[in-house]
C-alpha cells in the first residue's frame, strides 16, 4: 500500500516502481527507433540542436586536453534535460496528440518550475564535478590542471598524456553515475505527471534501485552510443540523441507505474 507525506499544502507524489528483465533496454531502444520513425523531422531537429550544443563545447575546450574532457564529461552531465523535447513527443504520440517540432516545445511550459529546478540541479553537479576533479588531480594523482589561462591559449603537452586523460574521466564517472541514478525516468515523470524536481529524482532512485541489472545494461547502452555520437564529430548524435530521449520515455512507461 502506498503512502503520502505531506509537503507545505501539496502532498508527496509516491509513484510505484515495476520490476524489468535486464535485458529490457533492448525493447526501450526498439521502441524508440520506431518512435524516431514515426516523428522523424521533429525528432532529428532536437538531435541537430543538440549536437550543435555539443560542438560549440567542443570547439571552446579545443586549445587544449583538459577543456575538452571537460566539455564532454559536462555535456553527458547535463544531457538528461537536453531531451525534454524528445520525451514529450513520445508523450504525444502515445497520447495520440499532435507532435510537431512546435508542440514539443509545449513540454517547458507545462511544467516550467520543476524542468528548471531539475536542470539546475544538473548544473550544480557539473560544477561540482569540474571543482571536486580538479581538487582529486592535483592532491591524489599528483597531476598538475593548467591554469585558465594556459587552458585557452596553449601548452595542451602539460596535460596530454593518456594517464591524466584518463584519471580526468574517472573521476567524472563517479557523478555521471549520480546522475544517471537520478534521472532514469525525472523528465518524463516531470512532463507528464507534473512531478516536482525532488519527486522526479526520487522515483529515478527508486526505480534505479529496485532493477540494477538493468540500469548497468541501460548505463552501458547510454554510455555506448553516446560515445559513438562523439567519435563521428557529433554527427551521429543528430539520430542518437532523439533515440536516447524517445528511448527514455519508453523506460519510464515500463518503470513507473
Amino acid at each position: 500500500m502506498s503512502t503520502s507525506l505531506s509537503l507545505g499544502k501539496r502532498r508527496f507524489l509516491h509513484v510505484e516502481v515495476r520490476s524489468v528483465p535486464a535485458l529490457q533496454s533492448i525493447v526501450w531502444l526498439r521502441r524508440g527507433w520506431e518512435d524516431l520513425r514515426q516523428m522523424e523531422r521533429a525528432s532529428l531537429a532536437h538531435g541537430v540542436i543538440i549536437s550543435i550544443i555539443g560542438a560549440v563545447l567542443l570547439m571552446l575546450g579545443s586549445t587544449h586536453p583538459y577543456l575538452i574532457a571537460a566539455a564532454v564529461t559536462g555535456y553527458l552531465l547535463v544531457g538528461p534535460i537536453m531531451t525534454t523535447g524528445v520525451c514529450e513527443l513520445s508523450r504525444r504520440r502515445a497520447a495520440r496528440e499532435p507532435r510537431g517540432f512546435d508542440e514539443s516545445l509545449e513540454a517547458v511550459t507545462r511544467n516550467p518550475d520543476a524542468l528548471i529546478h531539475f536542470g539546475g540541479f544538473l548544473a550544480v553537479i557539473a560544477i561540482v564535478w569540474f571543482i571536486a576533479s580538479t581538487v582529486l588531480l592535483e592532491s591524489i594523482f599528483a597531476i598538475r590542471v593548467p591554469s585558465l589561462a594556459v587552458a585557452l591559449w596553449g601548452g595542451a603537452g602539460d596535460f596530454a598524456s593518456t594517464r591524466e586523460v584518463v584519471a580526468y574521466f574517472s573521476s567524472g564517472a563517479i557523478f555521471a553515475v549520480a546522475v544517471f541514478v537520478l534521472s532514469v525516468v525525472a523528465v518524463p515523470l516531470i512532463i507528464d505527471r507534473h512531478a516536482t524536481a525532488a519527486e522526479a529524482m526520487w522515483a529515478s532512485v527508486k526505480a534505479s534501485l529496485h532493477n540494477v541489472p538493468a540500469m548497468i545494461v541501460w548505463a552501458a547502452l547510454i554510455v555506448g552510443l553516446t560515445a559513438l555520437g562523439f567519435l563521428t564529430l557529433l554527427l551521429g548524435m543528430v539520430v542518437i540523441a532523439p533515440l536516447l530521449g524517445h528511448a527514455t520515455w519508453h523506460a519510464y512507461r515500463d518503470l513507473v507505474g
